[in-house]
């Protein structure tokens, strides 16, 4: 396994749409491995394949409780796509491991359903509420090169993108073995 290079915003490469993963083989699954190790090296709930600067439609997610980390709820997920939305909505105060250090406000549907192929290639359908829904609606949105800030007015997604460059600066900075 690997830790990978996540991406930070504003970047052109968190743009792009991804592409379908045709079949699970030994390489998508390494590229999978990779993102969780990724995943939880940088204590992020979710990460999609786009902020590691690879364009198929490939999300992993763990939605253990914060509380029971003894717990795991990983969740590997190749094409997934939400085929059914509850009109019921909620408001999430959201991080993103390729926005650092700022939280965005998105409101995002209180339940979904998603199809998707897990690691071993197989066909799963799941139903997901709470935090797994906002989860699953935030990195599919990675997929379809979405941030949480396109969601804001065009002013307070220039004043993030700003912010955002800033810390680009200050990460550019740090010693390479900080």
């Amino acid at each position: 396994m690997a830790l990978l290079d996540i991406i930070i915003a504003p970047d052109p490469r968190l743009k792009i749409v991804c592409q379908p993963v045709d079949k699970v083989d030994v390489s998508v699954r390494q590229l999978m491995q990779d993102m969780v190790e990724t995943m939880y090296h940088n204590q992020g709930a979710g990460l999609a394949a786009p902020q590691v600067g690879v364009h198929k439609r490939i999300i992993v997610m763990d939605v253990s409780p914060n509380d029971r980390e003894d717990i795991p709820n990983l969740r590997i997920m190749a094409n997934p796509e939400i085929f059914w939305r509850s009109d019921e909505v909620d408001r999430y105060t959201e991080g993103c491991l390729s926005i650092p250090e700022l939280g965005v406000s998105v409101t995002r549907s209180s339940r979904v359903k998603c199809r998707y192929i897990d690691e071993n290639n197989v066909s799963k359908e799941v139903e997901a509420s709470g935090y797994w829904a906002k989860c699953i609606q935030h990195e599919i949105d990675h997929l379809d090169g979405i941030l949480t800030f396109d969601y804001q007015s065009p002013l307070k997604k220039s004043m993030i993108i700003r912010k955002l460059n800033k810390i680009k600066k200050q990460i550019d900075t740090l010693p390479s073995n900080a």
